[in-house]
């Protein structure tokens, strides 16, 4: 029997010599390179979001604590938080939130409905499934500023489409630009037109991933289409449902584009000429851009953040409630 601390011989008989012991400072550097070669690939994220994400927004929070004017802006004097307190004092804020809490509501529900039913139509068997799909992201991929544009005219007050269309009802002309409601209709139907079809492929995929062994139960207990929407399609979807309400919240406190190109230059800032559809976003822009305020635009920034965090949080919270329903 060999003895197995002999080197095995080679095939002219020579042992083979015994491998080199490895470096040791190779080892530590193959070790380091594999523990840290995670954190470098991924630092380059984190550099950018320190310098353009999380630096401003430190920044804009300490800014929020002084009265700054933009054409003096090196020079900062301290005022605590009286920044935020003048804002709950200050009518046009209450207005701005009010307005943006309205134009949510009008822009929101009907969206999110019409999106359900399109997404409802679309997920059965239709000849041209994938050009109505295509079709659907042709307003979100449009420009704010086209789209704007465009219903711009068709609202106007004396050569819009939509009032002509009025007028042959005997209904007559609505200024819809000056009006408190139907300036805030208007901006809604703009944002409407926008994200109602983003939505409805958001709806599509969640439907197409429901198993179709539910819809065949339902149709052998002797559903019909509606009642499979009702207790099939919606309670499977739900969770997607919430998704696009958080969503959507979080877009219409940001809304700030579509109200601003719909006033033009002259009162676009105010959200119309009594600020009738000045929304959070305007509000801060006219603080910080024509009133020269950045203190006081800085603590409208905080405060809309720390409105979508409120958001944020109702999510988590009725998540935990749905999962502590279903058992975890």
């Amino acid at each position: 029997m060999l003895d197995k601390t002999v080197p095995a011989a080679t095939a002219q008989g020579r042992p083979r010599p015994a491998p080199p012991p490895p470096d040791p400072w190779r080892t530590r550097l193959y070790r380091w390179d594999l523990k840290a070669s995670p954190y470098l690939y991924v630092a380059p994220f984190f550099v950018c979001f320190v310098a353009f994400g999380l630096f401003p927004l430190v920044y804009t929070g300490w800014v929020s604590l002084h009265s700054v004017d933009l054409q003096t802006s090196d020079q900062m004097q301290w005022r605590g938080f009286d920044n935020y307190t003048r804002l709950f004092h200050d009518d046009l804020f209450r207005n701005a939130l009010r307005n943006t809490v309205t134009i949510g509501l009008l822009s929101t529900v009907p969206q999110l409905l019409m999106a359900l039913g399109l997404a409802h139509l679309l997920n059965y068997r239709l000849r041209g499934r994938g050009f109505f799909r295509i079709a659907m992201l042709a307003p979100y991929a449009t420009s704010i500023a086209a789209a704007t544009l465009v219903f711009t005219l068709l609202f106007g007050r004396d050569y819009g489409m939509i009032n002509w269309l009025l007028g042959h009802l005997g209904l007559g002309h609505v200024d819809w630009e000056g009006g408190t409601w139907s300036s805030q209709i208007a901006v809604s139907t703009i944002v409407t037109w926008r994200w109602t079809g983003y939505n409805a492929l958001i709806y599509l995929a969640a439907m197409q991933a429901v198993p179709h062994d539910l819809y065949e139960a339902a149709a052998l207990d002797g559903a019909n289409r509606w009642q499979q929407f009702r207790h099939v399609t919606v309670p499977s979807i739900r969770p997607t449902i919430l998704f696009t309400l958080v969503v959507s919240g979080i877009g219409a406190t940001q809304l700030f584009g579509e109200p601003l190109l719909f006033g033009g230059g002259a009162t676009g800032h105010s959200g119309g000429s009594a600020h009738q559809y000045q929304t959070l976003g305007l509000y801060l822009y006219d603080q910080g851009w024509y009133a020269f305020h950045l203190g006081r635009a800085a603590a409208v920034a905080w405060t809309m953040l720390l409105i979508l965090l409120a958001i944020g949080a109702l999510n988590l919270a009725l998540v935990r409630i749905r999962r502590a329903r279903n058992g975890g």
